[in-house]
């Protein structure tokens, strides 16, 4: 479930701050939208959601070790987007070259870009009109893929800037098509719905 929160006394939150605010509260899953409304999901997640998301972050880290082609980053990880918008996605992954030119204090916080690939995992307590607005945003904030993984309807809708939004079933293949270079799955054979 996705709370907003109002803050009367701070009507928004400086990229500083809101770092200070989530490095304070760490049990909370904080995002920021384009507006600066900050968006509150409470953790700890079901387990077959959690053992479902660790499957689609061990798929990508899989495939990352053999070509070695960038960084995976799991779901505590955040991003400033061009947007004003602070983001946490499920599973991220940043091209080598990327991730390399950041510096070590962008590696440690949360740097100001979009990751070139990000999943995000409904569970069932998402809306999923709320997804499909949030992955419209990673598109238009520079991801190059994404991918909205449905485990209720057994479908995952594929978003790439440019092209209209695909919906692939868990039993047809995946592909990483031009960001992840040779990276194919099918979900069915991962997932657990």
């Amino acid at each position: 479930m996705i709370l907003p929160l109002n803050i009367p006394a701070c009507p928004s939150f400086t990229d500083d701050e809101l770092v200070a605010f989530c490095m304070a509260n760490p049990d909370l899953m904080v995002e920021r939208d384009e507006h600066g409304q900050l968006h509150i999901t409470m953790t700890p997640t079901f387990v077959l959601g959690s053992s479902n998301n660790s499957e689609l972050i061990a798929e990508i880290v899989f495939w990352n070790r053999k070509y070695k082609s960038g960084k995976v980053i799991e779901s505590n990880g955040a991003f400033f987007l061009g947007d004003n918008s602070m983001r946490v996605p499920d599973v991220a992954w940043i091209r080598i070259d990327r991730w390399n030119a950041l510096s070590k204090a962008e590696k440690n916080s949360f740097p100001y870009m979009a990751p070139d690939f990000v999943i995000e995992l409904k569970s069932k307590t998402d809306s999923l009109r709320y997804l499909q607005k949030k992955m419209l945003k990673w598109i238009e904030n520079g991801v190059r893929l994404a991918w909205l993984v449905c485990p209720d309807s057994q479908t995952t809708y594929i978003y790439e800037p440019g092209k209209p939004q695909l919906a692939v079933h868990f039993d047809e293949t995946l592909s990483g098509g031009e960001v992840l270079l040779g990276f194919s799955t099918r979900l069915s054979d991962i997932l657990e719905y």
